[in-house]
């Protein structure tokens, strides 16, 4: 359908400008701002959203071919411009999906009169040219698009909820077993392959979407958390009846969640939830501390109240996201997805998420100023070379730029060859058919067809070829001259590539490997500091509520940073397993300390038990601190050992038998909080030490 809108829009707007209404400039804008609407930029999202997609394209292309046309005079003056105009549009993708999807379009609009001759008197030409075809593009991709095949992100966190209700509903009736295992599993790698597929999040910056981002993360922290209460409890008739009706619960919220999401009018019970948790809270308080069973039934309740806890912290997503919270609940949450105290509003605002990111440990950041770096090299350069076509040695630049210098110039070579190919084909039709006017309108639609068709479903050679032969085509068509239009394109996209290349080789050239390692480390360090505070919090030695924003603002960079990495093309020595084992240690330690944090602060003194959970959680901060050197730097000595929780609760029950009623509940929840961190620190020292040993090796190895 792309390939449609491209063949019926671009040579009908070309022929309509140039043939009828008979101007030059409104011809050549119309037609690359028909490539630009219909092939460059892919909105996705419902008829509004695309909408107002293809409208802010429309007026920040408009914008942008204004300051390209004032400036292009001075090649100087064109290169410094390029800079921070680069820059913003490509950091503006940090704004959601669509933001993102439209940058390259945006910039077209820019390199084209920057890097192009003309006067401002040219300017309402062209600017008729860009509205015109942003408008029929809009239109053709609103008529001419296929049926939606259904948010796919939506469908996928429906699945993972419906697996996880359907895995409880076998453990409560005594019927689990290893599929059902596996189909929570496979649900979740489903849903972080709908979540990860894209080089950008799926979602935006509105309240709805970031509801839905973080929903994606507390199910697959629910999977977690209950694949870990149910290894040990594998059938819940057997458990306490209070925490047997818990999980009851949980399952039937999980359920509401999945119908929700799929469309279903029911909300999740969440008043019956919080029952269901009040009450085990209260059996475990009533239960005396010298009873028999009083440490399996601490066991018990913690694994059935943090099943609960995140499930109902997911289904209150759930309500965002489609919609059904009240703004009051709506503003709750978003101060935990943001990372804010209460006293904030919990609204992440254009200009605090370009803070946040405002960092070289950004991927954003640092690929923004790369390629604004490469765009205003292209421009001064095509300039003061003097090359017929400055533009395509600026697209060149543009199309060849990836992460990291290997990327570059392995897609340099493709783009060569693609361009020479290009240029055989087109001089072997122009051969064939001439460069008769009849023939060439002929050829016109057929090769932008084919140009259309080709992104995203064939290697990014023939992408090339395609383009260089609607080229040929199209300047042929406003100055017959012939094949040798090829070789001016084939010498211009040379250059472009060798700029694009000494750019990579110049700056940061691991490309997002090197930003992902350090944000790898962010993520450990701030993680365990927020770890030791909540730890602290819950045990009433710390006053001060924990400060997650800096814990929230590395895991939002590290997830960009993995969507980077994941879309570099070239070589990756990194295994995806590896990585991912890192990436979900760092969830896992965030959000037991978020969990942790969301516990009451008793008012209580220090007593022998508080001081060594505190020390412990400190112990386990530090080690979280030397695993973050060891892939900042090399060459640091890799964590000894992994920190030993030793005060299980048979230890402590001595000790907290002379503790208060009040403090009690904390010292064991905190306990079994360490606990349920502890296994899963053995398995992130290996992935860790190989990040090490791979960033140790020269970048061009």
């Amino acid at each position: 359908m792309r390939a449609v809108r491209a063949t019926v829009v671009v040579p009908g707007l070309f022929a309509l400008t140039y043939k009828v209404i008979g101007d030059l400039q409104m011809a050549t804008f119309a037609a690359f701002g028909g490539f630009a609407t219909l092939v460059l930029a892919s909105f996705a999202g419902t008829r509004r959203d695309k909408v107002v997609a293809h409208a802010g394209l429309a007026v920040a292309g408009s914008a942008l071919l204004v300051i390209g046309t004032a400036v292009n005079s001075s090649p100087w003056v064109a290169a410094a411009v390029t800079l921070p105009v680069a820059f913003l549009v490509l950091f503006a993708g940090i704004g959601g999906p669509n933001a993102a999807a439209g940058g390259t379009a945006a910039l077209l609009a820019y390199v084209l009169p920057a890097a192009s001759p003309g006067t401002l008197d040219m300017l309402g030409s062209r600017l008729a040219g860009w509205w015109l075809a942003s408008v029929v593009g809009t239109v053709a991709v609103l008529l001419l698009s296929p049926r939606p095949p259904g948010d796919r992100l939506r469908a996928a966190v429906a699945a993972s909820a419906g697996a996880l209700a359907a895995r409880l509903d076998a453990a409560l009736r005594g019927a689990g077993t290893d599929a059902d295992r596996a189909a929570t599993i496979d649900a979740k790698h489903e849903l972080l392959a709908a979540f990860t597929a894209t080089p950008y999040r799926p979602t935006g910056s509105t309240v709805a979407d970031q509801a839905l981002t973080s929903l994606v993360g507390m199910l697959e922290w629910a999977t977690a958390v209950l694949d870990d209460g149910l290894r040990e409890f594998p059938d819940l008739r057997a458990v306490a009846p209070v925490e047997r009706d818990l999980f009851a619960a949980t399952r039937d919220t999980l359920r509401r969640v999945a119908r929700l999401l799929a469309g279903g009018a029911e909300e999740p019970d969440l008043a019956g939830l919080q029952q269901a948790i009040a009450a085990s809270v209260t059996a475990l308080r009533r239960m005396p501390a010298g009873d028999g069973d009083f440490a399996d039934a601490v066991h018990q309740a913690f694994h059935a109240q943090t099943s609960a806890l995140t499930v109902r912290a997911a289904a209150v997503d759930a309500l965002i996201a489609a919609r059904r919270a009240d703004p009051a609940t709506a503003a709750d949450q978003a101060r935990r997805w943001y990372g804010l105290p209460a006293a904030r509003m919990p609204r992440l605002g254009v200009f605090e998420l370009a803070w946040r990111h405002a960092n070289l440990r950004s991927v954003w950041f640092v690929n923004s100023i790369r390629g604004a770096l490469a765009l205003a090299a292209a421009v001064l350069v095509a300039d003061l070379v003097g090359v017929q076509h400055a533009f395509w040695v600026v697209l060149g630049t543009l199309s060849v730029l990836r992460t990291n210098a290997a990327g570059t110039g392995s897609t340099a070579l493709r783009a060569l060859l693609g361009t020479l190919v290009g240029f055989v084909v087109g001089a072997a039709l122009l051969l064939v058919v001439g460069t008769g006017p009849v023939a060439l309108w002929v050829a016109l639609p057929i090769a932008v067809l084919v140009a259309g068709y080709v992104p995203g479903t064939l290697p990014f050679v023939v992408g090339q070829a395609a383009f260089t032969v609607v080229v040929s085509v199209l300047y042929n068509l406003l100055v017959p001259v012939g094949w040798s239009i090829g070789v001016v394109r084939i010498e211009d996209v040379a250059i472009g590539c060798a700029v694009s290349l000494v750019v990579g080789v110049l700056f940061w050239p691991r490309g997002a490997s090197a930003v992902v390692g350090d944000d790898v480390a962010d993520a450990f360090r701030e993680g365990g500091r927020y770890l030791a505070q909540s730890v602290n919090w819950a045990l009433g030695l710390r006053h001060q509520e924990p400060e997650p924003a800096r814990a929230v603002t590395a895991g939002l960079r590290l997830d960009d940073g993995v969507r980077g990495l994941l879309a570099e093309r070239g070589t990756r020595h990194l295994a995806s397993q590896q990585l991912w084992r890192l990436v979900g240690g760092t969830i896992r330690l965030r959000l037991t300390a978020q969990s942790l944090a969301s516990l009451p602060s008793p008012d209580a003194g220090p007593d022998p038990v508080s001081d060594a959970l505190s020390g412990q959680a400190a112990q386990i901060a530090g080690w979280f601190d030397d695993l973050a050197d060891l892939l900042v730097r090399p060459d640091a000595a890799a964590p000894s050992r992994v920190p030993r929780v030793a005060t299980r609760i048979p230890t402590l029950q001595p000790i907290a038998a002379a503790a208060t009623t009040d403090t009690l509940p904390c010292t064991l929840w905190v306990e079994q909080h360490l606990q349920h961190i502890r296994p899963a620190l053995d398995s992130l020292v290996e992935p860790a030490a190989e990040v090490a040993r791979l960033r140790r090796i020269p970048w061009w190895r």
